[in-house]
């Protein structure tokens, strides 16, 4: 039951906020369908943590440890961005940067985007993962767009048909995945069930199946973020609302791996070697070192992070393809961690460049002298995000880092090389625009910022102690990887 629950509360608030969501309390409205998802996902999560997997609607609908875990994730981090995007969009309705019309159109569009991705995350149908994983781009087009200016419309429209060439090598993966089950499964929707097909793997045409994981990973891989079809993602943050780049960074992308992973676990079973591992790892790194040396040239604050945000989703994409217990556990931690922390920052990011009026890092100074609370709000995320301890990320990062000295040597210097030039080139980029002298008066008014310290408060704690229940969960999940 809460599984309709959950898919049904964020699509009525879409269908409910596109009617009238010219009021004056859409906003509000808005958080709260956010917060009423939240509480369906815990529930959900409560159901599953007790009872194990389910499946549901006929076998529609399949939940275990893996994606509950990722609905929780999404939910969460959904609502606060709700909250936050709360005052910062009615600020930009009063710069002029907005109407009531495209307001209504961000909290319908907000709505039907978290719809998508949970349907995605909640699927047991290959099919349906894609038509969920296309309607959330389609969404996010027009968050992408809202401003209207050259610049968002250029940046939706790169966004579109970068995101719409993968998602369509995607579906040619879908079409080869139900080629080969097919002749094992027979014809009808049950060949492209998720569970079915992991019953029958083993029995599955290896050639077909190596051939079906290129397509899912390049077309799901582009919606990752992953190098070398990566450049749509820094234009969609730089040009869309904030809010918009917090959900792209913290769960649109995560969707996206576990596309990938539900694919992988099938490859496996088939092959039974590691090519789809392979392939992960080589990607990962690739992306990893390119958005390492890319960040370095940034000068605009919201593109510098969404380069980081390449390169966590490499980190965590070459960990899934080390595979094994150890490695699936860091990049499950570190899939919570990036979204956490870089939603985080993200909202800070927000307030920081609307009090400035530009998102270019050379007129952002001083932030600690115009509001203390946004500068340290700032700058903890940043050095969260950097890997620095007690913070969630170094452990990830940590258990990452060896797993790779001690299974593949050979990456680990790029690793090391890719995350040291990252740190210096981010914390020597976000320390003036903290700490630099400005003649800036202080803030008028109190930017909501109790997101940003709830994400962050999180990831501090999961760096120094995780509850042994989370850690049995990410275990669980780890194993239903192939760990």
């Amino acid at each position: 039951m809460e599984i309709y629950w959950l898919l049904g509360i964020p699509l009525t608030g879409g269908i409910f906020l596109a009617l009238w969501g010219c009021r004056k309390n859409a906003p509000e409205i808005n958080a709260l369908f956010s917060f009423l998802t939240l509480i369906a996902a815990a529930l959900l999560t409560a159901r599953i943590v007790e009872g194990g997997p389910m499946m549901v609607g006929a076998g529609w609908f399949f939940i275990d440890s893996f994606n509950v875990f990722l609905v929780a994730l999404t939910a969460l981090v959904a609502f606060t961005t709700s909250l936050f995007s709360r005052p910062y969009m009615r600020i930009e309705q009063e710069h002029g940067r907005l109407n009531a019309q495209r307001l209504r159109l961000y909290h319908s569009s907000y709505q039907i985007f978290i719809a998508a991705m949970l349907l995605a995350l909640t699927t047991n149908n290959m099919g349906i993962l894609w038509v969920a994983m296309e309607a959330a781009t389609l969404a996010t087009v027009l968050l992408v767009s809202l401003y209207r200016t050259p610049a968002s419309l250029e940046a939706a429209w790169k966004y579109f048909i970068l995101c719409g060439v993968g998602i369509a090598l995607a579906l040619f993966g879908t079409i080869l995945l139900y080629f080969a089950a097919e002749k094992v499964l027979g014809s009808g929707g049950t060949a492209l069930q998720w569970t079915q097909l992991n019953g029958v793997k083993a029995q599955l045409e290896p050639t077909v199946l190596s051939l079906a994981f290129v397509f899912l990973l390049v077309g799901y891989g582009t919606k990752v973020g992953l190098a070398p079809l990566h450049s749509w993602l820094p234009d969609a943050h730089a040009e869309g609302p904030t809010p918009v780049s917090a959900v792209l960074s913290g769960l649109l992308l995560n969707v996206a791996l576990y596309a990938v992973m539900r694919s992988k676990v099938l490859v496996d079973g088939a092959l039974g070697n590691n090519m789809a591992g392979n392939l992960m790892m080589g990607f990962g790194l690739l992306s990893v070192v390119l958005a390492a040396f890319l960040i370095k040239r940034q000068t605009d604050v919201k593109r510098m992070f969404a380069y980081s945000s390449i390169e966590h989703m490499g980190l965590i994409t070459f960990a899934f393809g080390m595979g094994g217990a150890v490695a699936n556990f860091a990049a499950l931690l570190h899939m919570t961690m990036h979204s956490l922390t870089k939603s985080a920052i993200f909202f800070a990011v927000g307030h920081a460049t609307q009090k400035a009026g530009t998102q270019l890092m050379a007129d952002i100074r001083g932030l600690i002298q115009t509001n203390p609370t946004l500068g340290w709000g700032l700058m903890l995320g940043t050095v969260a995000i950097l890997g620095v301890p007690p913070f969630g990320v170094f452990a990830s990062e940590f258990l990452i880092i060896t797993t790779a000295m001690h299974e593949h040597p050979w990456a680990t210097p790029f690793l090391l090389l890719a995350l040291g030039v990252a740190f210096a080139s981010i914390f020597g980029k976000v320390q003036p625009m903290v700490f630099g002298e400005t003649e800036l008066p202080k803030l008028s008014y109190q930017p909501a910022l109790t997101p940003v310290f709830l994400h962050l408060g999180l990831v501090l704690m999961l760096g120094l102690f995780i509850p042994p229940y989370l850690a049995d969960w990410y275990r669980q999940a780890a194993q239903l990887l192939g760990g």
